[in-house]
Parts: structure tokens; sequence; C-alpha cells
């Protein structure tokens, strides 16, 4: 079985709906209800340790594209992560698991909200079955993440979300 991940907020390739866009609280020009989508997976390999999550817009006018979530050490008995997973305050998080600091700043889930009249942005969120160590902390930036989790993942899959305002 094929390492997979679906969504039951959205399907890969349509638009994200409102209440997974940023909030006005960030000051960015959006009015959405900043939830992070349900995930669930299946089919993890042999020797998986953990999962990581992430949320990244390679279409961003950074340069660099633009991390909106990151997630590391959640258990490899989790299956999924449940809808607004992402906010700190929600709870909903499986044991363990870890929000890291993301391109607005702060650990935890900033939905999209690209520039106005901007081409449709995509948004990758993506499971790493990982079978090591990652060692960090949740002011480590996405690109140190990264750099672990690059060698010591497994299998990993997306599922793609749009948005364009």
């Amino acid at each position: 079985m094929a390492f997979k991940v679906v969504s039951d907020s959205f399907k890969d390739g349509d638009y994200l709906g409102k209440d997974h866009i940023l909030s006005a609280d960030f000051g960015f020009g959006c009015a959405g209800g900043n939830q992070s989508p349900h995930l669930r997976w299946s089919g993890a390999p042999e020797g998986t340790k953990s999962f990581a999550v992430t949320c990244y817009d390679p279409d961003a006018p950074t340069g660099s594209g633009f991390w909106h979530w990151v997630v590391i050490n959640i258990p490899a008995s989790a299956t999924e992560l449940a809808l607004d997973a992402g906010n700190a305050k929600s709870g909903k998080l499986p044991k363990g698991a870890l929000q890291t600091r993301t391109d607005f700043g702060t650990p935890g889930y900033g939905g999209p909200c690209p520039p106005e009249g901007d081409h449709p942005h995509r948004y990758f969120f993506t499971v790493h079955a990982v079978g090591g160590d990652i060692n960090a902390n949740a002011d480590t930036s996405a690109a140190v993440i990264g750099f672990q989790r690059h060698f010591n993942t497994l299998a990993k899959s997306a599922v793609m979300g749009l948005f364009k305002r």
C-alpha cells in the first residue's frame, strides 16, 4: 500500500474554503477562519518513528516560497490531524507533537492570504513519514526543520489546495 494523505476539508486540487484562510488578526488583509484543515493518512512505511506535517506555498512572491504550518514529532500511532489542530488553543494535536515557527514568525497554522489580484497560489499539505529524530523547539525555523526532515523522510504524500483573492 502506498503512503497517501487525504482531507475531509477539501479535495486535492480544489479551492480552500474560507474557514482555512488567514484571519484578519494577522493584518494581511484576509478575513478567514484560520482553521487548519483535517488531514488523514495511511500506508506508512515500516520503520516510521513519527510524522511531520507541513503547509507550503511555492507561489509566494518571496523568492523562497512561504511556510504556513510546520508540525513535527507526531506519534507514529497517529493517522490524522483534526480540523483546527494547528490552533494551539484547540488542544487537538496528538500528545508529543510540536508546532514550530512558520514564515509568520510564530508556531501554529497561518492560512493562505496571497496578494490581492495575484494568480491562484498552491498550498501543499504534506505528511512526511519520519524514520529518525528531528531535534527542534518551537522557535526552530522551517528551513532547519526541512534540512533534518530531508535526511529522515521514509515517504511523503501531499494534498494541494488553491486560493486566490
